[in-house]
């Protein structure tokens, strides 16, 4: 009897270094939402935060600054910078509709 879930087509006999690369991705995917998580809860307080000073929900040359800055940290990680800056965008746009809601 076989352990494996109802249709899939993994074979029986599991390559153990695949097997370990796989476990690896998926403890570094678990830290990214745990962090991803962690940093939203921040974010969260900043947009009351804004919200309750009157402050604008987006900051153009804080988000310059910090796309300069994950750039350079993604190019010295050997990531493509490119795709740093577009991982940034996107939590940046999800921060500024956080921020926006808190204002209403």
């Amino acid at each position: 009897m076989s352990a494996e879930p109802t249709g899939t087509s993994r074979p029986m006999d599991h390559d153990a270094t695949l097997d370990a690369y796989r476990a690896s991705i998926d403890n570094i995917d678990a830290a990214i939402i745990h962090l991803l998580a962690e940093r939203f809860k921040i974010t969260r307080r900043v947009g009351t935060y804004k919200a309750e000073h009157d402050l604008p929900p987006a900051d153009p040359a804080r988000e310059t600054e910090q796309i300069a800055r994950l750039r350079a940290l993604a190019h010295d990680a050997d990531l493509d910078p490119e795709f740093g800056e577009a991982f940034l965008r996107f939590i940046i746009s999800e921060v500024i509709r956080h921020h926006e809601k808190a204002r209403s």
